[in-house]
């Protein structure tokens, strides 16, 4: 019998089993609560569509500011290693301000970067205003990677997380397809200056929802390395990281050419990337229960099914319908990235979870950055088809590192 079940009330009787009932009911999220956690998630899905933008836009950025595919690459690149930087340090230094006014303030700063891009009349501005929106990016994630666990009770955070990380998905299935149809319309101007719009739609979505929320303990700089250091599973996960978005990101960054060369009209890429995009919108909400029990299965069958497609992608595809096909199975695959590994993380360090998400963000965007750039070296080298084969080596250890006997060690150890 529980401890509960012998407690009396204040008038000395023994509890009813009412009373045991309502006293033993684990406590739900009120809506409040949801309209908090979809705040975020709309803070989530501008910062990540600003961050991916120019993947369906490359194209006509780079014609209109007078620089090559390779070189528009950067406009993914930069972000990508300035928000490298910024995660781990946002930590440490906003360590002591409360999140909701971080959230306020990068939501506003990169709603500044987008409406800046759009004016920009050479590359180098262009490069000046994506670090902004790098730096937006590290600091956001390092705040809403792990907030559910504070806005809503502990029964709910794993619904609740689905739904913040659900901002990627949507971001990958509603905002680069839109920002491209609406760049194939107006202009790509155009589709910058809505952007920076939606940012300030988050920004009051959170100013009214999201309540105050306090630092729960400073950070130390020593506190990052210490992590990992002294953590195997960390250290796993950041190799796991590093390989699975670096081979995504060499190989996405530029499927717009890709899929040119391959005589895919431009018209028809937005399209497709939305097929991409609502594939890994259902794999994310999908994943739930499925990392919950089976986490290790979810990370080798992802990184199958993005090596697939990759290799379908360069043999098989030459008209829309089977590009339609290998991008479906591609979006299986990259919707399950986001939450897996994440849950990784949280798993081999449940106690400090702030940290471990910063380093994941770290780690992310810093292999964003590296593929991006590296896949622009290989795209401007020749083929664009090439960065296909390069993003399917880089994901075939994902499989081994956590199938092989280390995989299953660190695995047990971060799960016990």
């Amino acid at each position: 019998m529980s401890t509960l079940e012998h407690r009396t009330n204040t008038s000395g009787a023994s509890a009813t089993p009412a009373s045991i009932a309502v006293e033993t009911a684990p406590e739900r999220a009120t809506l409040k609560q949801w309209l908090a956690v979809a705040a975020v998630s709309l803070g989530v899905f501008v910062v990540m569509t600003s961050e991916l933008m120019p993947v369906g836009l490359l194209t006509p950025i780079s014609a209109d500011l007078g620089v090559s595919a390779g070189t528009a690459g950067l406009m993914v690149t930069v972000p990508g290693l300035v928000a490298a930087v910024t995660a781990p340090l946002s930590v440490v230094l906003f360590g002591r301000v409360d999140r909701r006014l971080v959230l306020l303030a990068l939501a506003l700063l990169v709603a500044a970067a987008n409406c800046g891009a759009a004016m920009v009349d050479s590359f180098e501005p262009m490069l000046a205003a994506r670090v902004l929106v790098g730096l937006s990016i590290g600091a956001f994630w390092s705040v809403a990677g792990g907030i559910a666990l504070r806005l809503v009770p502990a029964r709910d955070v794993p619904r609740a997380t689905a739904v913040v990380y659900g901002g990627i998905g949507a971001a990958t299935v509603l905002g680069v397809p839109a920002g491209t149809y609406l760049g194939d319309l107006f202009g790509w101007r155009a589709a910058l200056v809505v952007l920076g719009g939606l940012a300030l739609l988050a920004l009051a979505a959170i100013a009214v929802l999201v309540p105050k929320l306090p630092p729960t303990q400073a950070v130390s700089f020593s506190a990052l390395p210490k992590l990992v250091r002294g953590n195997k599973g960390v250290r796993t996960g950041l190799a796991l990281t590093f390989l699975i978005v670096s081979g995504h990101f060499i190989a996405y960054t530029f499927i717009s050419p890709i899929l040119q060369s391959k005589g895919i009209g431009e018209s028809q890429v937005g399209g497709l990337l939305l097929a991409f995009g609502a594939a890994a919108l259902v794999a994310t909400f999908a994943s739930g229960s499925l990392i919950g029990k089976h986490l290790r299965p979810t990370l080798i069958g992802l990184a199958t099914a993005m090596v697939l497609a990759m290799a379908a992608m360069a043999f098989l595809v030459g008209d829309a319908f089977s590009a339609g096909a290998v991008l479906v199975l591609w979006g299986i695959g990259y919707g399950l990235v986001s939450p897996a590994v994440q849950t990784w993380y949280l798993n081999a360090a449940p106690g400090e979870a702030e940290i471990a998400t910063s380093l994941n963000t770290m780690m992310f965007n810093l292999s964003i950055a590296f593929g991006s750039f590296a896949g622009g070296l290989v795209v401007d080298a020749g083929d664009p088809s090439g960065v296909l084969w390069i993003g399917a080596l880089l994901l075939i250890p994902v499989a081994l590192l956590v199938a092989g006997r280390r995989g299953r060690t660190v695995a047990a150890t971060a799960t016990a």
